[in-house]
């Protein structure tokens, strides 16, 4: 089992992802950027080699406006050595590796330009894990979308759009259940209609349960078999919501005695578990002291 954490390591020094304004995104600048951003990741990679930590989801943003129609900047070329060395450090510390498109990246869009958009930027996504020569069980995750007034209709159309995707995006791309529109029994069924394994969010869940399987567990359980040998240990994502916040908004840590609890009722440990919260870092190694 690993236990990771997205994006951002808290408290150590030089791992900001930068970005900039579109209207200065000039080569020059892409090119200084990027060489920043890949440096940073690679001190993100030593701190989790370094505490034991074996799963970590890079941020959309490591190359600016990689997904912009309008802007052509030959990233993989000019950072191939980086890349690869980027890569060769993860598959070393045996670190599991993820991206995910944000909420603008929406494949059953009414609007064909917003679908070309989205296509581009899974396109991306898996470009920059092509480059670092990580294998399929390194997953990309996928919101289902929007309803658009009609649920199966906006249903049909992702399974139509996921169907045209090019094949290595595919052997990479996983969905996840969210918390207003598709519930884990929506995504399942779409999962094992296509063959795409299926992301369990404990916080998603509570907040827009399914109506059958009442139990985290249960649903665990089901989607687990989804996720075929060469996709990896199944992946789950978990999180607590924040006290006297808005609904779905992470907590700043993780409250152990909730995890464990969570932790002792898994049907299984040969799964990898991602924390979603405000501290990062620093509550995958709570979690992972806590279970030593």
């Amino acid at each position: 089992m690993r236990i990771g954490y997205a994006c951002l390591t808290v408290g150590v020094e030089e791992t900001t992802i930068r970005t900039c304004r579109l209207a200065s995104a000039t080569q020059e600048r892409l090119a200084e950027i990027v060489e920043v951003n890949l440096a940073a990741l690679n001190r993100i990679l030593d701190y989790t080699a370094q505490n034991k930590i074996r799963m970590f989801r890079i941020s959309s943003d490591i190359i600016p406006f990689g997904s912009k129609a309008t802007i052509v900047f030959p990233w993989q070329k000019l950072f191939a050595k980086e890349l690869q060395a980027l890569g060769k450090k993860a598959r070393d510390n045996d670190i599991r590796l993820s991206m995910h498109p944000g909420q603008y990246t929406v494949l059953n869009s009414p609007h064909d330009t917003v679908v070309q958009n989205a296509i581009r930027d899974l396109d991306y996504h898996c470009a920059f894990l092509d480059a670092l020569k990580m294998d399929a069980t390194n997953k990309i995750i996928l919101h289902i979308g929007g309803i658009y007034g009609d649920k199966p209709a906006a249903i049909e159309r992702f399974k139509d759009q996921y169907k045209k995707l090019e094949r290595r995006i595919k052997h990479r791309l996983i969905i996840e259940n969210d918390d207003t529109c598709y519930n884990a029994e929506d995504v399942l069924s779409i999962g094992q209609e296509l063959s795409i394994p299926v992301v369990f969010d404990t916080l998603h869940h509570a907040i827009n349960p399914s109506p059958t399987l009442k139990t985290p567990i249960a649903w665990i359980a089901n989607c687990a078999k989804t996720w075929q040998t060469h996709d990896g240990a199944q992946k789950i994502h978990y999180s607590q919501q924040a006290h006297n916040k808005r609904k779905g908004s992470h907590s700043e840590t993780i409250e152990l005695p909730a995890f464990l609890k969570f932790f002792k009722t898994l049907p299984s440990h040969n799964l990898d578990i991602m924390l979603e919260v405000k501290d990062k870092n620093i509550s995958a190694l709570k979690c992972l002291q806590m279970l030593v």
